[in-house]
């Protein structure tokens, strides 16, 4: 899980502990120059710090982002601690599906190569809202929306392989299953629960689409970033007094962003596919994940509400 609380009340005690429950950490030293990058909401948070790491390994990072301004002064920010003018920012807005074509044949018609795509960006805990398209925010955001982007950018992809897919999922998945007969919370909503059943949704999509692209060298691994002190949970207000409590205990953005880089650049990973990792580690998932049959029927459900067809 992803949360984000207010100003410490504890700062001597945060120190320590956030030092003890940092978790694993990317000790991979691999460079990344010629190769291409695009990592969803990188303009804040775990984005940006995958980002920022990228970029100083020589990547040519690409922040896809929907608030272009926070993305400007991000990439500004990056291009400053890494010297690298290869930093670039493209609109994408996960909540419609004509931002995300719109987004993806840019790409496809301006980038000669693509190695990595880091499927980052995600909304937590929000009010009932639906998308542009009419999917439950949270569900649409976190998984519809990088459903059809990964879709649309697979042939890229396939072209620059060896590459890698990296979809960011969260411990929460466990609590979690899906529910095919509400979908879009319809009937009725929970904000947890819909967090949770998109975060499960994105191990599914993982588990599935590693299983297509047997053979083509690219890869495809979800990872949990920890419990992390970012931007993600602003709708947390009703928890904000446990969140301040908690706080000593969560992880900065650029502990929380490890796992991420690590499954992007650690060369012992370039053949692993269909895993799950935290802590820079590979770990089991909940039941749920494991369903294949729950799999290959949400990629299905998937595949018609998007509109897409995927041999």
């Amino acid at each position: 899980m992803v949360f984000a609380v207010g100003h410490s009340l504890y700062p001597r005690v945060s120190c320590s502990s956030r030092r003890y429950f940092a978790g694993g950490v990317c000790t991979s030293l691999a460079r990344l120059d010629g190769k291409t990058v695009i990592v969803t909401g990188a303009n804040t948070g775990i984005g940006k710090e995958t980002a920022r790491d990228l970029a100083k390994r020589g990547a040519r990072v690409i922040l896809a982002c929907r608030n272009l301004d926070k993305a400007e002064a991000a990439a500004a920010e990056i291009y400053a601690g890494s010297s690298n003018k290869n930093v670039v920012v493209r609109k994408l807005d996960l909540a419609s599906t004509a931002s995300i074509h719109e987004f993806a044949t840019r790409i496809n018609k301006e980038e000669s190569a693509l190695h990595i795509l880091i499927n980052n960006a995600g909304v937590m805990l929000t009010p009932y809202w639906k998308t542009e398209n009419g999917f439950e925010m949270q569900f649409g955001v976190n998984y519809l929306g990088h459903f059809l982007l990964t879709y649309l950018l697979l042939d890229l992809l396939k072209r620059s392989a060896p590459a890698r897919i990296i979809n960011v999922s969260s411990g929460a998945h466990n609590l979690a299953k899906i529910n095919f007969d509400d979908l879009q919370s319809e009937k009725s909503y929970s904000r947890g629960r819909a967090y949770c059943q998109s975060k499960l949704a994105n191990l599914l999509f993982t588990r599935e689409l590693a299983r297509r692209l047997q053979g083509t060298n690219v890869t495809v691994n979800a990872v949990h970033p920890g419990v992390v002190n970012t931007e993600l949970g602003r709708h947390l207000r009703l928890l904000l007094l446990p969140g301040i409590l908690f706080y000593p205990f969560l992880k900065t953005a650029t502990q929380g962003a490890q796992t991420s880089i690590h499954c992007g650049v650690a060369e012992e990973l370039k053949d692993v596919s269909g895993m799950y990792f935290s802590d820079c580690a590979p770990t089991a998932v909940g039941n749920s994940a494991n369903d294949q049959q729950a799999a290959s029927r949400l990629w299905d459900i998937s595949c018609h509400l998007l509109g897409v067809h995927w041999d």
